[in-house]
């Protein structure tokens, strides 16, 4: 049985169990499903120095982020919507992926990265979600075909109840599994090119 593929969630803010957080983790768990292995660099794990090309090195916590994108098969990334678009802190934790310039898989390369904003208001979180994949497509990485935003007026996930909670935990869940999936076939690809190749449609 070939191993598990890794999904690393990035995101959140300063403050650790954030809604941006907790929608990051709702997207892991619904990968860990799917036989996933996840982890999360969230809260205070992205508090990190501003990234500079010649200091990058020592920081500690810079450097397992770095490790840990290297790694990954699939990455969740959620941001909350500053001003319109990406927060600082989550730009600061993405530009660290600079460190992957010479790698085997350079950047995201390789790898399908699902995008999340949270904003206090509709307009904010969708510019801040075209932001974050403006930003992935630059990293050479493969957003999701789903991109989700959430809203927090009013604040999703305190009732269960409520419809619109279950169509955002939803997506979120959707996210997540869109995530693994390209991973599998990527994998699946990559050890058998011949036989992925002889799926395809003819002219594809």
């Amino acid at each position: 049985m070939s191993a598990a593929v890794t999904i690393v969630g990035i995101g959140g803010s300063a403050r650790p169990g954030s809604t941006t957080e907790r929608a990051v983790r709702i997207a892991l768990a619904a990968a860990g499903r799917r036989g996933a292995r996840t982890r999360l660099i969230g809260g205070p794990d992205l508090v990190l120095p501003l990234y500079d090309a010649a200091e990058a090195g020592r920081s500690v916590r810079g450097r397992e982020l770095v490790a840990a994108v290297a790694s990954a098969d699939g990455i969740v990334i959620g941001t909350p919507a500053y001003h319109g678009s990406v927060s600082g802190m989550v730009k600061n934790a993405l530009d660290y992926v600079e460190e992957l310039r010479a790698d085997g898989r350079p950047y995201f390369s390789e790898r399908a990265v699902g995008c999340i904003s949270v904003a206090r208001g509709c307009q904010g979180a969708g510019s801040a979600l075209a932001a974050l994949r403006a930003t992935v497509h630059a990293l050479r990485g493969w957003p999701t075909p789903l991109g989700v935003t959430v809203s927090t007026e009013p604040t999703p996930f305190d009732s269960g109840e409520r419809l619109d909670d279950l169509r955002t935990r939803e997506r979120l869940e959707l996210l997540g599994d869109q995530v693994v999936e390209f991973a599998l076939m990527r994998r699946a690809w990559t050890a058998h090119p011949e036989t992925e190749a002889a799926r395809l449609p003819p002219g594809a």
